[in-house]
C-alpha cells in the first residue's frame, strides 16, 4: 500500500459503521439539498435586495443602473460605453435575450459574437443570477456566455433580470439544478463582486489586477 492508502485506510478503520452505511449516509445527504446558514441581511423583499446588491457592488468599484425593459437595456449599454469613452464595438456570446435586444436603437455600435478577443474593449454578458448579500452576479460559461467574457476586456456589463436577484447563494442552487439538472454543473460558474483590483502592494487599491477595469450591473426591473 502507498502511504496515501494506508493513511486512508487507518482513517477509514476509526470510523463508525461500515463503509456501506457511510456511503448511503452521503447519498442521502445530497439529495436532501439541505441549506447551509443564511445571512440574515440579504432577507427582505425586492426593493430591499436592489438597495443591498447596489450599496455593495458600489462599494466595491462596481457601478449599477436600472432600466424598465430588456428593451432599454440597449441604449443604457451605448450611453455607459461612451461615457467611458471607448469604442463603440461590442462583444457578446451567443445568448438568445441579448441577441433579441432592438440593437437597431443603437445605430453607431458595432456587434460581434463569440468568446473575447484580448484587443476587444467591451464585453457583454447575461448574469444567471444575482445575489444580494453579497452583491455579487453569477455568470455561467458556455457559448451563451463565454466565460473570455468576463476577464479580457476594459468594461464588462452585465444585464440581471431583477426576477434573478436573490437574497443569498442558498436561493442560487435550486435555480442551478433547474437550470442544469440535478448533480450536473457548467464548466464554470464565474461569481464576480466588483471590477478587477488588487492591494497585494502596500496595501494600495489598484485597478485591474486579472480582469476588467470597469463592472457596470444593468439591473432590468420588468424581467
Amino acid at each position: 500500500m502507498s502511504a496515501r492508502e494506508t493513511i486512508l485506510a487507518r482513517i477509514r478503520s476509526r470510523l463508525p459503521g461500515t463503509e456501506a452505511a457511510r456511503r448511503d449516509a452521503v447519498e442521502l445527504h445530497l439529495a436532501a439539498h439541505g441549506a447551509n446558514l443564511v445571512p440574515l441581511r440579504g432577507l427582505g423583499d425586492g426593493d430591499h435586495r436592489l438597495s443591498l446588491f447596489t450599496r455593495l457592488m458600489t462599494g466595491v468599484g462596481g457601478s449599477v443602473e436600472t432600466v424598465e425593459t430588456l428593451a432599454d437595456v440597449v441604449q443604457a449599454v451605448a450611453a455607459h460605453m461612451a461615457a467611458a469613452g471607448l469604442p463603440p464595438s461590442l462583444r457578446k456570446g451567443a445568448d438568445t435575450t441579448l441577441a433579441h435586444l432592438p440593437w437597431h436603437r443603437a445605430p453607431g455600435l458595432t456587434l460581434l459574437s463569440g468568446p473575447a478577443d484580448p484587443a476587444d474593449h467591451t464585453t457583454l454578458s447575461l448574469a444567471f443570477a444575482g445575489v444580494a448579500e453579497s452583491g455579487t452576479v453569477l455568470l455561467l460559461s458556455g457559448p451563451d456566455n463565454p466565460a473570455t467574457l468576463n476577464f479580457l476586456p476594459e468594461l464588462h456589463m452585465v444585464v440581471l433580470p431583477a426576477s434573478r436577484l436573490v437574497s443569498c447563494y442558498e436561493d442560487v442552487w435550486p435555480l442551478l439544478r433547474a437550470s442544469q439538472g440535478d448533480g450536473l454543473m457548467p464548466s464554470t460558474l464565474n461569481m464576480i463582486s466588483g471590477p478587477s483590483r488588487t492591494a497585494d502592494i502596500e496595501q494600495t487599491i489598484v485597478r485591474p489586477a486579472h480582469g476588467p477595469r470597469d463592472l457596470h450591473v444593468i439591473i432590468v426591473v420588468g424581467a
